[in-house]
């Protein structure tokens, strides 16, 4: 248990100024100076944590709009710190199942130390043995959102053409691997000459092309599935879905990730080639990884058995220094990322 003179440490947060409409800068956020007591209040169950890595995602942004109708995930609090999955070392514990010294991932906050009020939420960490970034991506929510994504939603066979947008994202450059083990053929989009290399020559993806140099998005992937596509992996949404639809297989599948075109908008775009899905007998479906975290201790063994045999293989971007956080954030929605993007905290 904790001494009652417990270490006060400086403590780096960042906060959300205000709710954000359209683009968020890095100003709408704030790194702010505080300080974090290492101890857990006598009697509770609580643990504290010394944040590590910490994982910049798409889906933050919803998180800083306000919204009057409730999504998936709640809005964050002005004036409060961001949560984000990082990897974290336990530092002090009055729960059971954690101990100081344990290696754990989770839902934590975007500062140097977070007091964690619910650690039975966190994951411990089975394969130190790899670089311990990898459980913000590989091995952590993007690993398992690109797996159950790909095989519990799209359900590939052998042999099928799979599509992939946002192609050398976190999620992205797993499901091409994915697919490519599960015998398919493989093509992803990415929006620089750069990420389309990466694809070809890092990921093994049959085909890949930087939408930003296509004039037409629906010749392009004419080019690219001239016998059309089985399954799209969705990270995008808006022209590029639209183009996708008319380029579905019959029964096609569109496994509904993310619409990373659209969260910025003041005003969502529309799709207008809808009445493919009725034509093509088209399966779209979303879905939410925390619906499928009972499932990541297999996920884990199987993705890490993978890294083992060189059969998947992980790029990252990562950031030194949590005031470097808001950059990283807003730098997704620019596309300045190549692979995952995250912030290295502390290394140990």
């Amino acid at each position: 248990m904790a001494s009652a003179a417990a270490a006060e440490v400086s403590n780096k947060r960042v906060t959300l100024k205000s709710y954000v409409t359209g683009f968020p800068g890095e100003d709408d956020m704030e790194v702010v100076a505080a300080t974090a007591r290492l101890a857990v209040p006598p009697g509770s169950a609580a643990a504290v944590v010394k944040n590590l890595y910490l994982s910049c995602d798409p889906y933050m942004r919803g998180r800083m709009t306000k919204h009057d109708e409730a999504s998936y995930v709640p809005d964050f609090v002005p004036g409060e710190v961001l949560t984000t999955f990082g990897v974290s070392k336990v530092v002090e514990s009055g729960h059971p199942g954690y101990k100081p010294g344990d290696l754990v991932w989770g839902m934590t906050g975007c500062e140097e130390y977070t007091l964690i009020s619910n650690p039975q939420s966190l994951f411990k960490i089975s394969h130190p043995e790899f670089p311990l970034s990898y459980y913000t991506g590989v091995l952590g929510m993007p690993g398992l959102t690109a797996y159950v994504g790909f095989f519990d939603v799209a359900k590939p066979k052998k042999g099928e053409y799979v599509f992939v947008s946002a192609a050398s994202g976190a999620v992205g450059q797993l499901v091409g691997q994915l697919a490519k083990i599960t015998g398919c053929y493989v093509v992803g989009s990415a929006g620089s000459d750069e990420k389309v290399n990466l694809l070809k020559t890092k990921f093994g993806f049959d085909d890949a092309f930087n939408y930003k140099k296509e004039q037409d998005l629906n010749a392009a992937l004419k080019r690219c599935f001239p016998e059309g596509i089985d399954i799209y992996f969705e990270n995008v949404g808006g022209a590029m879905l639209d183009a996708v639809l008319l380029n579905m297989r019959l029964r096609g599948r569109v496994s509904m990730c993310g619409l990373i075109s659209q969260y910025n908008l003041e005003e969502p775009e529309g799709v207008r080639n809808l009445f493919c899905v009725v034509a093509k007998r088209i399966r779209m479906e979303g879905f939410i990884v925390m619906d499928y975290f009972s499932t990541y201790g297999k996920f884990e063994e199987e993705m890490a058995g993978y890294l083992k045999e060189g059969k998947i293989t992980y790029v990252e971007d990562v950031v030194e220094g949590i005031e470097n956080t808001p950059a990283a954030l807003i730098g997704l929605f620019h596309g300045r990322n190549v692979g995952k993007q995250l912030v290295a905290v502390a290394r140990e």
